[in-house]
């Protein structure tokens, strides 16, 4: 199937979803459809239903009894009835579902925890008949779609009903940097990181600012007031609703603050607790709620077993948690200039600073293989302990070889990331440090040190050092 001419990029994904509907029609089969909000997920599914001649449902927020009649409404102007079919529970409606002919799907039901948390045993309920369809001959296809990932995530795991039931369990992210430039027509590199720092790589983002994207570096300033920053744009409160449309969120003023602990630079567990006022132990259901919403990521720190930490994976909540929140009022009062103005700083060093290292990191695990000798084994950040000088070295970029049995662990490649400054001789010092100080542990014999800058290089760095800049970092990897 051809992919809509309207649907940008996502070729990957049509692909997955044109197999899905293409194959095994003799047989029952099951995909799964999960992503954050905003992604273009339901664009795709409705292109698919309208090309293989299927039905998509969208489910609303609703009690059980009108979820049922809307999805009868769905299925009779599908099929053609005269009336819709009118079901008691979701055990008649999904029976019925199964008893059409392979020719009416595939069948789409978009927001499926909007249904599934009005009615629990719905998955069992599915469970049930794509057990029984084989024997009884039926060859109904099915996709299930949600962005609440917490409740879609849990779908296919442990023991859930649905497990081993799927033949495709597909997650729609957002889009790379590279991707997202495009996508906004933005061609400056240092504009895309700034962009990016803010609304990511979420294509909806592009709609709610009315297809209004920033110029040049210079009028950056100038789209986030009469964006993101005005009160009139949906942009305003979407970090807000991103936390309050899971559905296993309840106290959202306690996540918020989780969220902005983190953004604020508390990446521990424990600097977690002590920034929001609570015992490292009474949080862990919260950071792990977070993590399966797509909200919070946990980086393993390379260097240090068992040591990790936390990072806000949404661009547009990092900035909402250190810009908006803390003078929330005065930008409703449509004081976004003074609130702004005082804010520059915060947004240089707490949302682009790491937002690059992260774009780095990025880089580096989409680089050709040769960049750093041989195809990593894993991409990260680590901190090396310098016990002689009572310090610690903090690596921004940390490229390791797959480790290997009775070897000891190769290290590819250390990087450090900076935004602001230009990256000379002392940064080099730094990373040459730490290269003496893992090599008691680790294999460096080939190590490749490695700067990323957006502000530029002084010109007496040496060329063993692999300089990464913005044009680099913006430019197509092969």
């Amino acid at each position: 199937m051809q992919k809509p001419d309207w649907i940008f990029a996502r070729d990957a994904e049509w692909q997955h979803l044109s197999r899905f509907a293409d194959g095994a029609p003799e047989r029952p089969r099951l995909g799964v459809v999960s992503g954050r909000r905003r992604q273009g997920k339901t664009f795709l599914l409705q292109a698919l239903a309208e090309q293989t001649g299927g039905l998509y449902f969208g489910a609303t927020q609703a009690t059980e009894t009108e979820s049922l009649a809307l999805f009868a409404d769905a299925l009779a102007a599908h099929t053609g009835a005269a009336a819709p079919p009118r079901f008691e529970s979701w055990d008649d409606a999904i029976r019925y579902l199964f008893a059409l002919p392979p020719s009416a799907g595939p069948f789409v039901i978009d927001e499926f925890p909007y249904l599934s948390k009005m009615s629990p045993s719905l998955p069992s309920i599915l469970q049930r008949e794509f057990d029984r369809a084989v024997p009884e001959g039926h060859a109904t296809q099915l996709l299930l779609c949600g962005s609440a990932m917490s409740v879609m995530g849990g779908l296919l795991s442990g023991t859930a009903p649905l497990r081993g039931r799927a033949n495709l369990e597909l997650i729609v992210k957002p889009f790379d940097h590279l991707l997202a430039a495009e996508f906004w027509q933005v061609e400056d590199p240092r504009l895309a990181v700034l962009l990016h720092s803010v609304v990511g790589g979420t294509p909806a983002y592009r709609r709610f600012v009315d297809e209004d994207s920033p110029r040049s570096a210079k009028t950056f300033d100038d789209w986030l007031l009469r964006t993101v920053l005005s009160p009139a744009s949906p942009l305003f409160r979407e970090a807000r609703y991103l936390l309050e449309e899971e559905t296993e969120v309840r106290d959202t003023a306690l996540y918020h603050s989780v969220l902005a602990a983190v953004a604020n630079g508390n990446g521990t567990r424990g600097g977690i607790a002590n920034y929001i006022g609570r015992k490292a132990t009474d949080i862990g259901h919260h950071l792990l709620v977070l993590e399966d919403s797509g909200l919070l990521r946990r980086q393993q720190d390379l260097f240090r077993s068992g040591r990790s930490m936390y990072q806000v994976a949404e661009p547009l909540v990092v900035f909402y948690q250190v810009v908006m929140r803390p003078q929330w009022g005065l930008l409703e009062s449509g004081r976004s200039a003074n609130v702004w103005s005082a804010a520059r700083q915060r947004f240089a060093s707490q949302v682009v600073g790491p937002h690059f290292e992260q774009l780095c990191r990025d880089f580096a695990m989409a680089a050709p293989p040769d960049l750093y000798g041989e195809l990593p084994g894993e991409i990260g950040a680590g901190v090396v302990a310098d016990r002689s000088r009572r310090s610690q070295i903090e690596i921004d970029v940390v490229v390791l070889a797959p480790a290997q049995p009775g070897q000891r662990r190769r290290v590819l490649a250390l990087g450090e990331a900076k935004w602001g400054e230009v990256m000379g001789r002392r940064h080099v010092a730094r990373l040459e440090r730490a290269r003496e100080l893992l090599s008691k542990d680790y294999d460096t014999s080939g190590t490749v040190l490695a700067c990323y800058s957006g502000a530029g290089f002084e010109p007496d760095l040496e060329p063993a050092v692999l300089k990464v800049g913005l044009e680099d970092l913006y430019r197509p990897l092969s």
